[in-house]
């Protein structure tokens, strides 16, 4: 299995394509293990504890998503050096951000589980799914460790073209992952918590299969002195980390405004809209994969200062990722019932109505997910360019627009607000990425820019 690619040369489509599909299949079967912890917990617990654990999500990316931040601050960096072939500099990162990562798990794991509560109580999380939705989140939580450590070890990886590998990882972890949720919540009786124990578990065997590819490539072995903090590469790193996990975060807030509307619709909109959002994963998967190939494609050309390979990377990558929205969300509005039907378990009175709000919200992100590739691919380019501000201030775009149509179209279309507050929020950021990293290559091609980071 190849340890690392070089991206700086041969055909961009190629690599492109090479280097995503093994991150496609890792996406998939990331959602396949998540759709399966809904189904057993759907079928075997019923609707209220499904209802729980849905609305777990934009909580559990808002403090989540903070490690997968930082760590393609490293990444994009790391591909840098990498494709500039500056291999002691790239030594130095992998340390620095070791270091890093210590001390924002620390400080993360605590202001986690401080606020969980008040934040819950804040969302007007319902009598119903408040208890097992806090104790759910306190066991993912604890796992932030892990997370970390998954998330650093598998971005070295893509930084050096290995996708390979993370796949494996999860490939392993999510028959694990399958395996203890049968177990802890079917025959242990573990019910929500089992859930995400066995989550963890799956997570922590990744996190190791990554760990052990990363100590075996001699460029990602950093010597005793790259420990010593170097205020010049931590500036960097931080540079292009906090910006990614500061949008990872400003978006989640609008996120959980969003929930808190939601919930404020009552218990059976609740569980509708919240089925549904469990396939946004799904949806998602291929324009993920094509932006993170995009990334790192970009980030290693562009440290090598081949800047018509990048522009020839995005004007592809932009491309196969439209047709791939299209035929993805065709494929959604057609098979949105039965798939929904695997998550909610008939229950008289219940069942038929979460039914249809659910595919109603399905329908309406099938139809908006052009937008949302293009939005994966763009930003991605702008991250592997070194540009974290723009991405950062699309998340505000994302921020204003999903809570003001949250707050404000109910008033006039009812429910149906709802749902189309999330697509304004992928048009919105959409455009704003796309002209920014546009004017970021022109920029660019001025004679002033050397093309090095």
């Amino acid at each position: 299995m190849a340890q690392t690619r070089n991206m700086t040369v041969g055909s961009p489509v190629k690599l492109i394509l090479v280097f995503a599909l093994p991150i496609l299949a890792g996406n998939m079967l990331q959602q396949l293990y998540s759709l399966v912890d809904s189904l057993i917990i759907g079928q075997l617990l019923g609707v209220t504890a499904l209802t729980a654990v849905s609305a777990s999500g934009w909580l559990d990316w808002a403090v989540l998503s903070i490690p997968m931040g930082l760590a393609q601050g490293y990444a994009i960096h790391a591909a840098q050096c990498y494709g500039g072939r500056r291999i002691h500099e790239l030594k130095r990162t992998v340390a620095q951000s070791y270091l890093i990562s210590v001390a924002a798990t620390v400080v993360l794991e605590s202001a986690s589980q401080l606020l969980l509560h008040p934040v819950l109580l804040w969302m007007n999380s319902p009598d119903e799914t408040i208890r097992m939705t806090e104790s759910y989140l306190r066991i993912i939580y604890a796992g932030l460790p892990v997370v970390m450590g998954l998330n650093v070890f598998s971005g070295f990886l893509h930084a050096l073209g290995n996708s390979r590998t993370p796949l494996l990882a999860l490939i392993c972890s999510t028959l694990v992952n399958i395996a203890l949720d049968w177990w802890f919540v079917g025959s242990l009786g573990m019910g929500t918590n089992g859930g995400a124990y066995a989550t963890i578990t799956a997570q922590l065997i990744s996190a190791l299969i990554c760990m052990k590819a990363v100590l075996k490539i001699p460029e990602l072995k950093p010597a005793g002195a790259d420990y010593r903090p170097d205020p010049g590469i931590i500036r960097r790193l931080v540079r292009l980390g906090f910006p990614i996990a500061f949008q990872n975060l400003i978006i989640s807030l609008g996120g959980l405004v969003l929930q808190g509307v939601v919930n404020a619709f009552g218990f059976i909109f609740m569980a509708g809209y919240n089925a549904a959002a469990r396939f946004q994963g799904v949806i998602e998967i291929a324009g993920t994969a094509m932006g993170n190939a995009a990334g790192t494609f970009t980030g290693q050309n562009f440290g090598a200062g081949k800047m018509d390979r990048v522009r020839t990377g995005l004007r592809r990558s932009a491309q196969i990722s439209f047709g791939l929205a299209l035929l993805i969300g065709l494929i959604m509005i057609c098979l949105g019932k039965p798939l929904l039907s695997l998550l909610v378990r008939e229950e008289a009175g219940v069942s038929d109505q979460v039914m249809a709000f659910g595919y109603d919200f399905l329908r309406l992100m099938a139809a908006g997910l052009p937008m949302l590739y293009l939005l994966f691919i763009y930003r991605s380019t702008l991250q592997g360019l070194g540009d974290t501000v723009i991405p950062m201030l699309s998340g505000f775009v994302e921020l204003i627009l999903r809570i003001g149509s949250a707050l404000l179209l109910p008033k006039y279309i009812g429910y149906w607000g709802v749902y189309l507050a999330e697509i304004a929020a992928w048009a919105g950021a959409g455009l704003f990425l796309i002209a920014g990293c546009y004017r970021r290559l022109r920029l660019l091609a001025q004679p002033v820019s050397s093309g090095r980071p």
